[in-house]
């Protein structure tokens, strides 16, 4: 083939793909004003669009309207509501170990019994602090007696100022000593630390304890703390004492009112979560430690325009929808929020209400004039 005729042929080849290329690429329009050359665009006549009938309808040459399909946009709410399993935590919860090492004579309380704060549980051998305590009682005795003497002395002038003093001392030891003794033999006796309810008993009477052994553990289960991990876009809404239902995974037709009792200080990096306990009344006792609940929490949202997805196009700089303004399609840039099966959830300047184009797109421009297919039919059913 000649020269000239591969030049020829390789020129129509190109001047064909930027003919579809104007013609089909959505985002035509814009380069093309970029470049100046908008009047090519503009030349181009743009695909039918959708009559009242459905069927393909005019173009928009020489002014005329374009038939489009048209829905309203709808306000909607986001970040309204959170959901999150939480797990059930007793108000508080010790484990009980003796002060000193000894054998376990006996158990005052069985598993289940609920004790107050001081009760005594368990007590341990106390032979030798009783031994030491009585012999505390008498060098407090004999300590006393000598000062009196000393005293008496003093007195008649028998004795020095100074011997009355050191009396006066030796009576001070004696009675820290004393002290000392009965404190021993006080920690004999294994007390509840704080008021609770008895779990299983873990060993039996008889038995050798340090001060490392477990002898009982207590629950505080007036009230019940669930713990719960919210994701980060709630962290700055969820309040200290704002109210959230918690609702038992094994009982869910029951439903309690709680409140968010306390708020992690920092958001787990690897989750990105924040923890959140919640503190729920329990005085019935029907709630333990370890139960699994379902939290709901209701907050104001974040309100949307939401559109249907038909209406979301693409150009080079993004996102865009048609929307009507005085009978005239008009270019909106959008961000979207949030894609849903129904709607598209935007951030964009419209409101609830305005008429966004969803079919027959590809057959409108900036400005142009258009027709909502099935508006005379619905004007003319208003009149009538």
């Amino acid at each position: 083939m000649a020269t000239w005729k591969q030049i020829v042929f390789a020129l129509v080849i190109l001047v064909a793909a930027a003919a579809a290329w104007v013609r089909f690429f959505p985002g035509a329009p814009d380069v093309l004003a970029r470049w100046g050359i908008d009047w090519a665009y503009a030349a181009t006549p743009p695909t039918g669009a959708v009559d009242n009938a459905g069927q393909a309808g005019s173009s928009n040459a020489a002014g005329q309207r374009v038939t489009i399909v048209a829905l309203p946009a709808a306000a909607a709410i986001i970040n309204d509501r959170l959901q999150a399993i939480g797990t059930g935590r007793a108000n508080a919860s010790v484990t009980v170990n003796p002060y000193n090492s000894g054998r376990l004579v006996e158990f005052l309380v069985e598993s289940g019994a609920h004790v107050e704060k001081g009760q005594v549980i368990a007590t341990l051998d106390s032979d030798t602090e009783v031994i030491a305590q009585d012999r505390a009682k008498v060098a407090l005795q004999d300590a006393q007696a000598k000062l009196d003497r000393v005293k008496s002395l003093r007195a008649s002038n028998a004795a020095t100022a100074v011997a009355v003093a050191d009396a006066e001392v030796v009576l001070a030891n004696a009675k820290l000593a004393l002290r000392d003794a009965e404190l021993a033999l006080q920690r004999r006796s294994i007390v509840a630390p704080i008021a609770g309810v008895v779990g299983i008993l873990p060993i039996a009477a008889g038995n050798y304890v340090t001060s490392q052994s477990a002898v009982a553990t207590l629950d505080d289960r007036s009230s019940i703390l669930v713990e719960f991990w919210v994701p980060e876009r709630f962290a700055a809404a969820v309040k200290i004492g704002a109210q959230l239902s918690a609702t038992p995974i094994a009982n869910p037709n029951k439903a309690y009112t709680g409140t968010v009792s306390a708020i992690d200080n920092h958001i787990d990096e690897a989750s990105r979560t924040l923890l959140v306990k919640a503190k729920i009344a329990n005085p019935a006792d029907s709630l333990r430690a370890g139960m699994s609940f379902q939290i709901s929490m209701k907050f104001p949202g974040d309100s949307y325009p939401a559109v249907s997805p038909l209406a979301i196009q693409w150009g080079s700089d993004g996102a865009y929808i048609w929307a009507i303004v005085d009978g005239k399609a008009k270019r909106v840039a959008v961000r979207i929020i949030q894609r849903n099966t129904e709607t598209v959830l935007i951030d964009a300047p419209i409101v609830s209400g305005d008429m966004v184009v969803t079919e027959g797109t590809q057959s409108v421009s900036e400005g142009s004039a258009v027709r909502i297919a099935g508006e005379e039919h619905r004007a003319a059913d208003a009149d009538g």
